[in-house]
Order: structure tokens, then sequence, then C-alpha cells
């Protein structure tokens, strides 16, 4: 209704092009449960409407109903997964099996198989394996695999059985996206990045194996000077972490260079490598950029999600601690030189640690953060599903925790903050920007030191998807410059 208001349920409707909206018949609604959301999709052959029902992170549901020859819903709607013990992500149909990837009886995912007419007898397709299953698709009648081997991505191929084929050759070790298509397609595509990789976009024949690069940016910028390296270090438990660090080759370790720590830390979703304009800005800048994996992802599957959520969140925070503190004693940085970045749930990770340690960072750039977590839930019914990796303050438990380290009520009087600009947009329905307002505030009545404490608004966007690139140059112009300033860098961009 244009209000910006996501707390009711959608519906599935169907509309027939050309036809008049408020002709649309309902199809689908869920009527036993307050915030479970379905989405829709129509199977490759048009036999079946399959309903993925969201209830979380970890936990969805799975049912269909059967399409006639007009693409019409005939019949009930099965539930055929409903349990909500798993998270359930339909691949694709093949006549009257259902292949689905899940993570029931396997933290690192699996393909199944099920027979509609036996819906209780699954069949591994691919099994789970030490490394987690972030995707798979069929194509070509070809099952291709994506697996994460320490945050890098590994392609594989197998038959409809499961029987390995072979490994699809990728340019280096960085990130994958793609491999879509229909059952019997005789072509996909992927698109490969890393940090120092623009995204370039490949064809692949799934039946032979060929990859033939289809389409790859002009790029001006010299990137021979710098190298990605990717090191492991332990976090206050013990825990091994990988991290990327990206830095010019020939970096002195002396402790003065200016460095960003990037994380992220939640919501099953892996930090891999991805090439930036803002980050090679950053290291024509002289600056080094680092990404931790931190727990919370899915850099090795659902128990990594998990030792990072709800009374195991603090786990994130150490992990990012633990990688600052890294990067110091390898004298790759300083505290004084030290910059920490993210956004939404990563704005969150950048709140907790500079009001956990404050000594240790030279400046803080929390951007779009979830910040109050004894309210974030209150926004919308949509922020009402985060509680997967939240919890929620109504549960005594998850109150104990959630205020542990919710950034705006652990911010002390007098304390010495670092140099901080907060960054949010007054249409963000995601995270709404009540969170960054009340951030600020506290920090600005709290702070001991002269160090600026800032607030950026954004009036004409909202969380930050389909973000004009005029609005994003003038939001990242304005967080390097900070940075520039706060790190004492007085860099001059030589473009």
């Amino acid at each position: 209704d244009g209000s910006g208001d996501d707390s009711r349920q959608m519906s599935v409707y169907l509309h027939r092009l050309g036809t008049d909206v408020a002709t649309d018949r309902q199809v689908f609604a869920i009527t036993d449960h307050p915030t479970r959301y379905p989405y829709p999709y129509v199977t490759d052959d048009g036999r079946f409407l399959i309903l993925s029902v969201y209830d979380g992170s970890q936990s969805t549901g799975l049912y269909y109903q059967r399409l006639n020859s007009q693409g019409l819903p005939e019949g009930p709607v099965v539930r055929l997964l409903d349990k909500f013990d798993a998270d359930y992500h339909f691949i694709a149909s093949i006549d009257d099996t259902l292949y689905v990837r899940t993570t029931a009886g396997a933290p690192n995912s699996r393909l199944i198989a099920i027979d509609v007419a036996k819906p209780t007898s699954w069949r591994d397709v691919i099994a789970e394996q030490q490394s987690a299953l972030t995707d798979v698709s069929i194509v070509g009648r070809r099952v291709i695999s994506q697996h994460l081997k320490d945050a890098t991505s590994v392609v594989s191929v197998a038959d409809l059985e499961g029987k390995t084929l072979y490994e699809v050759a990728l340019p280096g070790l960085g990130q994958v996206v793609g491999f879509g298509g229909e059952v019997d397609d005789p072509e996909t595509f992927f698109a490969y990045t890393d940090f120092l990789t623009p995204t370039s976009i490949s064809r692949f024949d799934s039946l032979t194996g060929k990859v033939a690069l289809f389409r790859a940016p002009q790029f001006a910028a010299n990137l021979s000077p710098y190298l990605t390296e990717q090191i492991f270090y332990r976090s206050k438990d013990g825990t091994r972490i990988p991290m990327f660090i990206t830095r010019k080759r020939d970096l002195q370790k002396n402790g003065q260079t200016p460095l960003m720590l990037y994380g992220y830390g939640g919501f099953n979703i892996a930090q891999q490598p991805a090439f930036s304009v803002p980050v090679l800005v950053w290291l024509e800048m002289g600056g080094v950029f680092v990404v931790a994996n931190l727990r919370g992802g899915s850099e090795y599957g659902e128990a990594w999600h998990r030792a990072g959520t709800r009374s195991h969140k603090q786990n994130v925070f150490d992990d990012f601690i633990a990688a600052a503190e890294w990067l110091i004693a390898e004298q790759y940085t300083s505290p004084a030189k030290l910059a920490i970045r993210g956004r939404s749930n990563g704005g969150l990770l950048v709140g907790a640690a500079l009001t956990q340690r404050p000594d240790l960072f030279g400046a803080t750039l929390p951007a779009v953060g979830v910040l109050d977590m004894l309210r974030y839930h209150t926004a919308s019914a949509n922020a009402r599903q985060w509680s997967t990796d939240y919890g929620l303050s109504e549960d005594a438990g998850d109150f104990k925790a959630q205020y542990a380290y919710s950034p705006v009520h652990n911010v002390k009087a007098g304390t010495c903050y670092p140099p901080t600009l907060v960054t949010t947009a007054d249409h963000d329905d995601r995270v709404v920007p009540w969170h960054s307002y009340k951030f600020t505030a506290a920090l600005q009545k709290a702070q001991g030191c002269a160090n600026p404490i800032l607030l950026r608004v954004e009036t004409r966007a909202g969380h930050g998807a389909g973000k004009p690139v005029w609005m994003q140059i003038e939001d990242f112009a304005d967080q390097w410059a900070f940075l520039s300033q706060a790190l004492g860098m007085n860099a001059q961009h030589p473009l």
C-alpha cells in the first residue's frame, strides 16, 4: 500500500498477463501461523506449484500443489515438509521426484530426492561432506554442486544418482555464483570474482564440462601491485578462524599501515572473496583490506552458523576482536591505524566490538546496524524472523544474552570511544534508522574524549539494495574521507 509496512503476511495469487489485477485469484495463504511467509515457484515442466514457507534461516517448510495443463492449481496443497525442523530448499523436479537441499540430519547440507508418492522415503543424491554444500542446481540432467572450502568456492558435477563426474576448473581461489537453468538446458553460466578480480561471466557446458569466458569487464586500474593472502588465527576459545588479507606486495609490517577490518558473522551467510571498487580505492590510498570469516556465517556449515547465534552470539564478537588483536600482534597495523566496518548484522558487529573494546580501534564505521537488541523485533514481522539468530527479549535466556552485548545498552559514560561515523537511511524499512539514531545519541552523550561521533543519514535511500551508483559514491567518499582524517592518512587518491 506504499506505507512500507511489512508486518502483514503475504499471500500467493495467480495473475494472468493482460488481465486486471483485481481479478487475480488467491491460491494460497498461511492461516495457522502469524509470521511465516510463503514463496511460490513453478517447476520447469509446469506440473507443480512449489511453496517454500519461511520461518527463519534454520527453519523452513516445503509444500506443493499440482497444476493442470492450463497451469491452474488442482487438488489440495500437500504439506510435504511441515515440521520446520531444518532448512529445506527446493532445487528442481523431474517427473514426480523433487530434489531438495536440506540441513536435516546434515549440518553441512545434502541434496535429497523425494518421490511424492513416497514422501517419507528420502534418497541421498549428494551426501553431506566435510565442506558445506552452499548451492546446487540441476542443468542438462547433471547435478552441479557448490561447496565451500575455507570460504572459497569449489564446484563439482555429478549424475542424477550422485556419482561424481568431474570438478569444474575455476580461475582461482574466489567466489562463484550461478549455474542456474532448467533441467534440460544444454548450457549454463556462472560468475567468478575474488578481491583482485572484477566479476567475469563464463559459459559452462554441463555435458562436456567445458568452460569458456563469456564476458569480462575492461578495467583501467593496475591490480598487479597487490596480492591476497589467506591466514588462520585462533579466537578467544581456541576456534580456528580464516581471514583474507589484501595488501601491497611490498608491504612493510611495521604497525603503521592503515587497515580496514570487515566482518559480518550471521544468518548463515559466508563472506567470500569479491571485487569492490571502493576497496580498490582504499588499497590505492595505501590501506590494507581484511575480511574475517567469523562464526555465524556458512563458511563451515550449519554448526558454524549456530555457533554464532542466540546465546552464542558473543563468539562472533570474540572472533572479530581476536582478528584485530592478531593483525596488531603481527604488525600489519596498530590500534591507532585500525578501522572496523560492517553493514546491517555487521553494523551490530561493529557496534558491539567498539563498545566492548574501545581501546582497540582508531575508527569505526557501523552501517545500517541492528543496535538495540531488546527491541529490534518490534519494527515489523520481517524483523521478528531474525530471532533464529538473535533470539527474542521476551525469553529470559535470550534477554540475558542480548543485554550483555546490545550496543545501545552497553555504552558507558566517560569512556573514550574511537572516532565513529554511523551511517543509515531514513527510508530503511529493513533495519529501521532509529537503531542508528539511538546509538549515536548514546555515544555522543557518553563520549569521554574529543573523538568525533557523527551520524550520516541518507534521505533518498533505504537499506542499500538498488542504491544508484552516484549515491554509493557519495556514501563511500564520506566514509573513506572520515577514515583518512581519523587514521591520519592525509591520502590523496591518484586518480
